[in-house]
């Protein structure tokens, strides 16, 4: 029987990394993002038959029911579930755009919540849940703390799940890359990986040991070991992926 995988998030960077790597290992993929033209671009692509693009707004509980009745009619249950929405930008805590602010909360919190909480009843028994979180979960950049609260609560989240789903032996992991060279590192038209500020940073004075980000790949490879039977006694882990940047100071 196919092994089936919803990843959401999948029509850029890491989401389409890990999109391309299960459908290369012969899985059936459906993908959910709001640009539904994008999706169905990336769908298009994967190798192998069946794979599906549908849009979802991780915003709006509407959105998510209505994937979650599209993901019962087509694919019954699945195997593993892949979240990687995500949103960069936000703004100081004492800035006065409050939606501004609150918006990766609302994307990345709740809706990975509600997400969990319409798919998990489709997820087979002994399937995968793996988060993408990031290192901001544990660490603290100027004018992104709604985003490392985000990503903090979805650590936390995971390792909830893997508790509340150990019965269905289910398990729960995140993965939390450092730089990875993805469309959410252009800001303003310029990529921040390809400045002198990151060259100086991170590559001059070595507070990145590898001396380089990652590529959306390496990422996916993560994805695909935490989803396979090598990975069947890991459960509420966060895997950093991130060239060491992490161990140095």
């Amino acid at each position: 029987m196919q092994n089936k995988l919803i990843v959401i998030g999948g029509s850029s960077g890491i989401g389409k990394a890990i999109a391309h790597r299960f459908a290369e290992e012969g899985w059936q993929v459906m993908i959910g993002a709001p640009d539904w033209t994008a999706v169905k671009e990336v769908v298009k692509e994967l190798p192998g038959t069946g794979h599906q693009a549908h849009a979802i707004d991780l915003a709006d509980a509407t959105s998510i029911q209505r994937f979650a009745g599209v993901v019962k009619k087509e694919f019954g249950t699945f195997h593993s579930l892949v979240n990687s929405a995500g949103v960069s930008g936000g703004e100081p805590i004492n800035e006065p755009d409050w939606e501004l602010w609150r918006r990766p909360l609302e994307i990345m919190l709740f809706g990975a919540a509600r997400l969990c909480r319409a798919l998990i009843p489709l997820l087979e028994d002994g399937g995968r849940v793996i988060h993408i979180t990031s290192i901001h979960h544990e660490r603290v950049v100027y004018g992104s703390s709604a985003y490392g609260m985000a990503k903090a609560a979805v650590t936390q989240l995971t390792r909830s799940l893997a508790v509340e789903l150990a019965p269905r032996q289910i398990l729960a992991n995140a993965i939390a890359p450092g730089f990875v060279d993805t469309p959410m590192s252009v800001k303003g038209g310029k990529n921040e990986l390809e400045s002198q500020w990151f060259h100086d940073n991170y590559v001059k004075y070595d507070h990145l040991p590898l001396k380089r980000p990652a590529q959306p790949e390496e990422i996916a490879g993560v994805a695909w070991f935490l989803a396979g039977p090598d990975a069947s006694y890991i459960t509420g882990s966060v895997l950093t992926v991130d060239g060491g940047l992490t161990i140095t100071f």
